[in-house]
């Protein structure tokens, strides 16, 4: 609802109520355990030494982090935020690509996937603080003084966020297909209507007052079909891996747990996708000498526009948008090997440019 206020999730199963309490342990064939194994069968295929370990932040709370060091301490590590409804193992078609030259740090944004599931505000900007907060927090735990931030649809919103309040952190700032930038108009959000896939119009239309992924969860021991059905594109996006379920059952298990950074997400969002608190007039506030690149699947029916406007806006300082041919939505997945090529080009020029900072330094000094 555009007021802000949100219905029982489907009645009462995510309740604190005994029927609830039965809807979430017999009903739901999920389990924070099922999720770990699905999160492990997907990161078998990852070539590079993984490590992988809880963060430990405020309240009792933990982010699930992913690590590869190739002991390049000469580069940059790169820190990689995941989009809405899944988890730090999408990435798998671009760590070992990424990792090859330099230290890559992957997590489970508060409140999916393996992370804790804490009760965020009901307000949006309250919220992205909340979430902004928690990754300054875990940068502080892993121990990370400088990197490059990449971020992908919600996940771009939030590293944009996060550049813009600590901007002594990030030394390059990469959106892959950001949401929640553009301000809704009549005619943005009519031309966004145009664009956007019927399984999402269907959806939303039906769960436009609960959460996004409610029905995941109400659909109980369907729930893993439902995925399937809906999301039949994901099998071809990963098809070079995996022959089987392996993806699906990955996203289930990330989304079939209690929502808490869904909750969270729909307080956030104006239907159909829009931010409440949009990013795009908010990036004059990003500090001028942090280089962004926007990358863009050019079958996206995200607003492309955005990135465009950044480098109107941010005259005199690096703005660069790419988009990649024959990509949708989840560009790093789609064409994934061109996506690592342009970030491995982005992230070799930033290394470049640190060490010419560095030599300038000394230099005066």
């Amino acid at each position: 609802m555009e007021d802000g206020t949100k219905s029982d999730e489907l009645a009462v199963v995510e309740s604190g109520s005994f029927l609830g309490s039965w809807f979430n342990i017999k009903w739901r064939p999920t389990s924070m355990a099922q999720l770990a194994a699905a999160e492990a069968r997907v990161l078998q295929h990852v070539k590079s030494a993984l490590e992988s370990f809880y963060v430990r932040i405020t309240g009792n709370r933990r982010i699930w982090t992913l690590k590869v060091d190739p002991k390049k301490p000469e580069a940059l590590p790169i820190v990689m935020v995941h989009g809405f409804g899944a988890g730090s193992a999408i990435w798998l078609l671009n760590v070992d690509a990424i990792a090859k030259h330099r230290s890559l740090y992957a997590f489970d944004v508060l409140g999916f996937a393996r992370s804790s599931r804490p009760k965020f505000s009901t307000e949006a900007d309250v919220i992205e603080e909340e979430f902004v907060n928690s990754i300054e927090e875990w940068r502080e735990g892993v121990g990370l003084e400088k990197f490059i931030l990449l971020g992908h649809s919600f996940g771009g919103f939030l590293a944009a966020s996060y550049s813009i309040k600590h901007p002594d952190r990030v030394k390059h700032l990469i959106l892959a297909d950001p949401w929640g930038f553009p301000q809704r108009t009549e005619k943005a959000a009519e031309e966004q209507r145009a664009r956007v896939p019927f399984w999402i119009k269907a959806v939303g239309t039906v769960l436009l007052n609960f959460n996004p992924l409610a029905a995941v969860r109400a659909a109980g021991p369907w729930g893993p079909g439902l995925v399937q059905r809906f999301r039949p594109d994901l099998q071809a996006k990963f098809s070079e891996v995996f022959d089987d379920d392996t993806i699906f059952s990955y996203l289930y298990h990330c989304n079939a747990q209690s929502p808490s950074g869904e909750t969270a997400f729909s307080y956030m969002q104006i239907p159909f996708g829009w931010a409440r608190n949009p990013m795009l007039p908010r990036m004059t506030q990003l500090r001028r000498d942090i280089p962004v690149t926007f990358i863009y699947g050019a079958r996206s029916w995200m607003d492309k526009e955005s990135g465009k406007q950044v480098k109107a806006q941010r005259q005199g300082s690096y703005v660069d948008v790419q988009s990649v041919p024959e990509a949708g939505h989840h560009v790093y997945a789609d064409q994934y090997e061109d996506f690592n090529r342009l970030v491995v080009q982005v992230c070799a020029r930033t290394d470049k440019a640190q060490l010419s900072e560095k030599i300038n330094v000394e230099t005066t000094i």
